[in-house]
C-alpha cells in the first residue's frame, strides 16, 4: 500500500511562479518545445468565470484521438481540479495544436491502470514524480494500482 511521507500544497512565492513559467511557453506559441510529454489546459474559474490555464504532464497520449490523461499532482483542492469539476469544458494545446476538450474523471482502477503504464514507460519520471507527491512505494504493480484510488486523475476527450 502507498505510503504518504509528506503532505503536498500547491506552490506560493516564488516556487508558484516557477510552476507558471511554462504557461509563458504556449502563450509564446512555444509549446511545441515541451513536445507531448506535456499540456496547456485552459479551464474556466469557478467563481470568476475568467479563463485560467495550468500546465500538466501527460500520462498517456493518445495520437489517433489526440486524448490525454493527466493526473492531479497536488490533490483533489488544486485549483484546476475543482475548476474541471465544475466545468468539465475545457481547452487543450499540445504543442501548437489548441482544441476543446471535455474533462471526465477517471475510476479508481482506470486511473491505477494508467499509472501502472506510465511507470513502466517512464521509470524515471515515475519514480520523481511519486517522490514529488509524496508517496512511497515499493514498485510493485498492486501498489502502484492502489495509487490510483488515492490520485485524481482525467481523461481530457477532444470534442
Amino acid at each position: 500500500m502507498p505510503e504518504k511521507f509528506k503532505e503536498v500544497r500547491s506552490p506560493k512565492g516564488f516556487s508558484r511562479m516557477g510552476f507558471r513559467l511554462p504557461i509563458w511557453f504556449y502563450r509564446l506559441g512555444l509549446g511545441g518545445l515541451l513536445g507531448k510529454r506535456f499540456l496547456c489546459l485552459t479551464h474556466t474559474g469557478r467563481r470568476s468565470g475568467q479563463p485560467r490555464q495550468t500546465v500538466l504532464e501527460i500520462v498517456r497520449y493518445e495520437a489517433a484521438s489526440g486524448a490525454c490523461v493527466v493526473a492531479a499532482g497536488f490533490g483533489e483542492k488544486s485549483d484546476w481540479v475543482r475548476n474541471v469539476n465544475h466545468d468539465p469544458h475545457v481547452n487543450i494545446t499540445v504543442g501548437r495544436l489548441s482544441r476543446p476538450a471535455l474533462a471526465e474523471k477517471l475510476d479508481a482502477e482506470t486511473a491505477g491502470r494508467e499509472l501502472v503504464n506510465y511507470a513502466r514507460l517512464h521509470p524515471l519520471s515515475w519514480r520523481e514524480l511519486t517522490n514529488f507527491m509524496g508517496y512511497k512505494l515499493d514498485g510493485s504493480e498492486g501498489d502502484i494500482m492502489a495509487l490510483g484510488e488515492l490520485i485524481s486523475m482525467f481523461i481530457l476527450q477532444p470534442i
